[in-house]
């Protein structure tokens, strides 16, 4: 377990929030949450993917501190019945990074979490921890000059970062246009055009789409299709000399085939824009300082850092051709997710029961 921070009731504010920001950026933590209960508040981390429990803060400096929070983010501090999002500039928290900052409302008190943007330069293809088969399946698609790369998994499976890869893979090749449409952007990449959707004013994900086709972009970038109009103008784009990246919640590979068509009932459309679907998960790694023991660097979990199992469809001439007729059966992905998750367990990268944690009944340990 972790190691818990417990500040005194009468600690400063300001102070308590720089140095709950400063412990969990160097805890690795992705964000902290802090559930108000009457007067007090519990805060926990998300490490690895998983929450741990944190600090508990006594009245009254747990109210000081959410109103501190939403200060800094720029929000109505006296507003706890409504939702609100802000964000938080690092030099006014003296943070590595931005935070994001969301409130909303609970029947024990507001809730707040802080979600942490990392400055470090985004990671490379190789960087990742990806199987080689996979890694090279990447490459194959991104130095194609149209069609549709699609990235699946559920939320936390790594998504956003393996965009952030592949675009730092194409900074490296031949100059093109690049577009991208976030939610938020996390990270500033040189040399690429990034935009940030903003639907309260009206800027969504489907009309960013469509303007930014005009902007003669050579590669589009759209961080999640989400409705029909912006399903059906990815797979146009991809069909008239664009490569586009995009992320589709579904559970497997077949599944991303589904639920496009769903989205853009053109089938025929659809099959002939397909480039490749990648489908991948994040396993917690293993401490690398105690082997899993719990140590001072893992604080106590056992586990530091998370590595991705991936596996994939590639879809060529041939591969169309099976799906024409056969339909999402036809999609049998190559480097199955448990597969990659038992080589990982030979490697001693990590352990039986956290790939069963994220996998589910797909592992089975042999």
């Amino acid at each position: 377990m972790i190691r818990p921070w417990n500040p005194s009731a009468d600690a400063e504010a300001p102070a308590v929030v720089e140095e709950l920001i400063r412990r969990a950026e160097a805890a690795g933590a992705s964000d902290l949450h802090l559930q108000m209960a009457g007067a007090a508040a519990r805060v926990d981390l998300r490490l690895d993917g998983l929450l741990a429990p944190y600090a508990e803060l006594a009245p009254p400096l747990a109210e000081h501190v959410c109103g501190r929070i939403k200060f800094l983010a720029r929000l109505k501090t006296y507003q706890d019945s409504l939702p609100q999002d802000g964000r938080i500039d690092r030099a006014e928290a003296g943070a590595a990074g931005d935070i994001r900052v969301s409130t909303y409302p609970t029947v024990t008190g507001e809730k707040i979490v802080l979600r942490f943007f990392s400055r470090r330069a985004a990671p490379n293809l190789a960087g990742l921890g990806l199987p080689e088969a996979a890694r090279q399946a990447l490459e194959r698609c991104l130095s194609q000059t149209a069609g549709l790369l699609l990235l699946t998994g559920p939320a936390g499976s790594g998504k956003t970062t393996t965009i952030y890869a592949c675009l730092q893979h194409l900074a490296g090749l031949a100059p093109r246009q690049i577009i991208t449409i976030e939610d938020p952007v996390e990270q500033i990449l040189p040399g690429i055009m990034q935009t940030e959707i903003h639907e309260e004013r009206g800027l969504t994900f489907a009309k960013a789409a469509r303007h930014l086709l005009r902007q003669d972009p050579e590669v589009l970038v759209v961080g999640e299709i989400r409705d029909e109009e912006t399903a059906q103008l990815v797979v146009r784009a991809g069909l008239t000399g664009h490569l586009v990246i995009a992320t589709l919640h579904a559970g497997s590979c077949a599944g991303v085939l589904e639920r496009l068509l769903l989205l853009c009932p053109d089938r025929s459309a659809v099959i002939s824009a397909l480039a490749l679907i990648f489908n991948q998960r994040l396993v917690r790694r293993l401490c690398g300082a105690c082997g899993g023991g719990g140590c001072g660097a893992c604080l106590q979990t056992g586990y530091q850092g998370r590595i991705p199992v991936a596996e994939w469809f590639a879809c060529g001439d041939a591969s169309r051709a099976r799906i024409r007729l056969e339909g999402s059966p036809a999609l049998q992905p190559a480097g199955a997710l448990a597969q990659s998750a038992r080589q990982l367990v030979d490697q001693r990268l990590t352990t039986h029961a956290e790939c069963q944690r994220v996998l589910g009944d797909a592992y089975e340990v042999s």
